[in-house]
Order: structure tokens, then sequence, then C-alpha cells
């Protein structure tokens, strides 16, 4: 009797032995960790309460839309613990050329709906998240006196614009030309940020940037309003990028931009609905 149930003894650690090495190789044969390391993931990366998968995001985004989305990015990563938001701010034409040059980038806002769509193959459906209208920037106190677009014809202001490949100065140029205005601007500049900074400084007495520029130096420059008969509208499309490792996690933040918490802080900065 001791022999044999030695025998059933010794039968039954090997049987339990066995069973037990598939199960260790599946749960340790380290091609999670693998995977999780190539994705950049960490052990803290996964989905929050909102749904929305945690990652570090790296989105490009409009020179006009610094200030407003780093306030935004904040609220979102507050929104989703464990996403960390990392933004790229350039003019739009630059963005361009940094995704068909394959930059690791995640989404893109443009400032403009032409330059996305010249896009369509590098990203996913485009989605207008606000708009945005022009104003004439001065230095504080209008001390040239400028009160319209016509004034920007006078030879002795030093006015600046945006080169016309930037959304801002292809807007420039649009609503210039549909009022027959003549302007020679003493610079352009490769983005509207640029152009702000030059009133700021002095070295041009107007320049045309958006609303929500010029809101952000309200101790340096003045806006003079264009009416809306004169005026651009500017669009702001965002999409994912297709060569995005974390698409999941793009097209969530995509979408919150068009979520209400999202909107009230474009709004808040000057941004109109889209």
């Amino acid at each position: 009797m001791s022999l044999l149930l030695t025998r059933r003894r010794t039968a039954a650690a090997v049987l339990t032995a066995a069973l037990l090495v598939p199960l260790a190789a599946c749960g340790n044969d380290g091609s999670d960790t693998e995977k999780d390391s190539a994705a950049g993931a960490k052990p803290s990366d996964s989905a929050p309460a909102s749904g929305a998968p945690a990652a570090e995001l790296t989105v490009l985004a409009a020179a006009s839309l610094t200030d407003v989305f780093k306030e935004a990015g904040a609220a979102y990563e507050k929104e989703n613990p464990g996403t960390k938001v990392t933004f790229s701010f350039a003019g739009s034409q630059e963005l361009a050329a940094q995704v068909k040059q394959g930059a690791p980038a995640d989404a893109l806002v443009t400032a403009d709906t032409k330059t996305m769509d010249g896009l369509s193959a590098e990203t996913g459906t485009p989605t207008v998240i606000a708009k945005n209208r022009l104003v004439i920037a001065v230095g504080e106190g209008n001390p040239e006196k400028v009160g319209s677009l016509k004034d920007l014809a006078d030879t002795k202001l030093k006015v600046v614009l945006a080169a016309p490949e930037v959304p801002v100065g292809r807007y420039s140029k649009q609503i210039l030309d549909a009022q027959k205005i003549g302007v020679k601007p003493v610079s352009q500049e490769p983005n509207v940020r640029a152009v702000l900074s030059k009133v700021e400084l002095g070295e041009a007495d107007a320049g045309l940037v958006y609303k929500t520029d010029a809101e952000t130096a309200p101790d340096k420059v003045d806006a003079i309003d264009i009416p809306d008969a004169e005026n651009a509208v500017a669009s702001y499309p965002a999409a994912t990028l297709k060569a995005s490792k974390r698409s999941e996690a793009a097209a969530a933040f995509v979408a919150w931009l068009s979520t209400p918490a999202a909107q009230k802080i474009l709004q808040g900065a000057g941004f109109q609905q889209p």
C-alpha cells in the first residue's frame, strides 16, 4: 500500500507541474512587456475613468492656438489621469511640411481647411473645432490713429503681414484684395505670432492678426475691429494622423475638442463656435 501511495503522489506531482508550465509561459514570456516598451507605454498606462486610453500624445497645432491649447491640454490631462499631451506650435504650412516628412505626432490642428485638405492621405477625417476672425493690431493707444483697412495703404505706416502661404497671410490678402487695398508690408512673417510680436515690439505700426492673438497682449497692442462684410472667417480643423502609434488615444483627444468642456475654454479665449 505504501509503494502504491507513493506512486500515486508522484504521478499527481508530475501532472500538476505539466499543467503549470504552459500557464507560466503565457504569463511570463515578456511579450506584453516588450509590446508596452515598444509603444512607449508605462505600467500605469491604462484607460482612465472617462474611457479615453492613457498615453503620451504629441499634437501639432497652429501658432494661434498656443495659449488656449496649453489651458485645454492641462484640462484634458486632469480629466484623463495618466495622459500627457505635448504640443508643437508653428504656422500651419510648417506643420504640414512636418507631417509629410514623417514627424512623429498623433494629431494635427490647422488654422485653415485648405492646409488640412492637402493632407488627406496622412490624416483621419477632420472636424472643425473653432472659428476665428481677423483684426488690425496696432500699438497700445493706437498712436498712428489707424481706423480701418484702408488706412493700411498709407505708405508712411510700417505694416507687417504674414507670408501668403500662411493661413493668416492668405486671409489677409483675401480681405485686402476684396477691398482693392494695396499694402506694401515691411516684412512677411512665418506665422501670426511673429506678426503680433513685431507690433508688440514697436517694429511695426500695424499688422493683421487673428482676434484671439491680439487678446493675448492687451497691455501691448490694441485691436481694431474689421466689419464682418470686409472680414474673413478662419476655420480650425482637427484630425488624427494615420502614422500615430496611439491612434485610439489620439482620436479620443480630437473628439474631446468638440465637447462642451473644450468649447468653453476655446470660446473663453475668443474663438467662435465651429
